[in-house]
């Protein structure tokens, strides 16, 4: 979000929301990009400064979620930009798919989650691991966003080790019988479909979609958040679900199903992540220069200066690091530790960036006139969710040593 006058809001009583945002290129990485690369990114970022950068503060403040975006994201192409054309996907590139969520979350982390949830996490593993009567069914009502979705994994006591799950199903002849309970479920409380990761009777863990309506099949919502206001976060209940044997996915079972799921949605968090990094550094660099203090801009002082050079600097390298990721994902050749490593460090610079941009702001960076205050609190949800930071750790210590360290 842009830097709001707050001499205008007092003079007004409103909000001065002219979203004036730039996006940091110090090293010409837009040269990198395709045409249709940038095309693509100018479309959201329109779309952002449109329907979420004049509404997200009150959003959060109101911890509201506001349904009527689904069919906004579906209709500006936000949802499963890599599934195929046919399907009511983008058919675009990952490249591509990066910069979407860049786009969004540069808006609001908890937007993101919404958009990121519903491409990778539930379209995905629709079209992946589904048959094709499933993905003609579901997939073009997900992509125009008719129907929102959400990603049953975690669970109220198998977090980082979402193998230890207790949610269960049953082969009962005709139908399965599904129950357990999954916890910190995105978009859960409005979702028509999820899909569901559980264990069969000997074990092996399957997905299943599960259709809002089934009974016993119940969605609470998570309540009280501090983090993510504008994004609804529940629980998924399963009581004695009959779940029609034509809604297991048939392609791939296993934990690696839903990892890979996790896979595609971590690299569009490391994009993300960095486009709410993008904004809390263009909001403190021009605040910098339009505050004054001992009657020049703080924006000539030397700690202000380095931290906007170190700001800038940890951005200029995390793009780096998700362009080559990007490219690495297109040729099929993107590694799961590499995922983590981008993953974890656009997370961890955005962070640093967020509260760093506090502080340029001085008292008024805790207000909603800015955004860092709102982003650092997202971001600690994004710092958790979808691997934490220390297990994105140990995953790169795996990758380095050959030893499990969680295990």
């Amino acid at each position: 979000m842009s830097v709001h006058s707050a001499e205008d809001s007092k003079k007004t009583g409103k909000r001065n929301f002219n979203d004036q945002f730039e996006s940091p290129d110090f090293y010409a990485i837009d040269d990198l990009l395709t045409e249709e690369h940038k095309l693509v990114r100018a479309s959201i970022r329109d779309f952002v400064k449109k329907e979420i950068t004049p509404n997200i503060e009150d959003w959060c403040q109101k911890a509201h979620f506001p349904y009527g975006i689904v069919r906004k994201f579906g209709d500006v192409g936000a949802f499963g930009p890599t599934i195929p054309v046919e399907y009511g996907g983008g058919g675009m590139d990952y490249i591509s798919y990066g910069l979407i969520m860049q786009e969004i979350e540069r808006g609001d982390s908890g937007m993101r989650s919404t958009a990121s949830v519903q491409g990778s996490l539930v379209m995905y593993p629709i079209y992946k691991f589904g048959s094709e009567e499933q993905r003609k069914k579901y997939l073009p009502k997900l992509a125009s966003g008719e129907w929102l979705g959400c990603f049953g994994l975690t669970e109220p006591n198998h977090g980082s080790n979402p193998g230890g799950m207790l949610t269960n199903f049953r082969d009962m002849g005709d139908h399965y019988l599904l129950n357990g309970a999954k916890m910190w479920i995105s978009n859960s409380p409005k979702a028509d479909v999820a899909v569901v990761w559980a264990k069969n009777e000997e074990g092996r863990i399957h997905g299943l979609i599960v259709e809002r309506g089934m009974e016993g099949f119940s969605t609470p919502e998570t309540h009280g958040k501090w983090s993510l206001r504008a994004s609804t976060t529940g629980e998924l209940v399963f009581d004695n679900v009959k779940v029609p044997k034509e809604n297991l996915l048939p392609n791939k079972s296993g934990l690696g199903a839903p990892l890979m799921c996790l896979d595609s949605a971590r690299y569009g968090i490391s994009w993300g992540a960095l486009g709410a990094a993008m904004d809390c550094y263009d909001a403190a660099r021009r605040y910098s220069l339009e505050r004054i203090q001992f009657d020049k801009p703080i924006g000539s002082f030397q700690l202000v200066q380095k931290k906007l050079a170190e700001m800038l600097t940890e951005i200029t390298k995390a793009q780096l690091v998700c362009w080559r990721l990007g490219k690495l994902m297109d040729e099929g050749k993107a590694t799961t530790a590499q995922i983590s490593l981008a993953k974890r460090n656009s997370v961890a610079i955005a962070l640093d960036i967020a509260r760093e941009a506090r502080q340029i702001h001085g008292g008024m960076g805790i207000t909603g006139e800015y955004p860092m205050m709102r982003h650092m609190m997202n971001l600690e949800s994004v710092l958790t969710y979808e691997g934490t930071h220390d297990i994105h750790l140990l995953i790169l210590g795996h990758e380095i040593t050959g030893i499990p360290a969680f295990k």
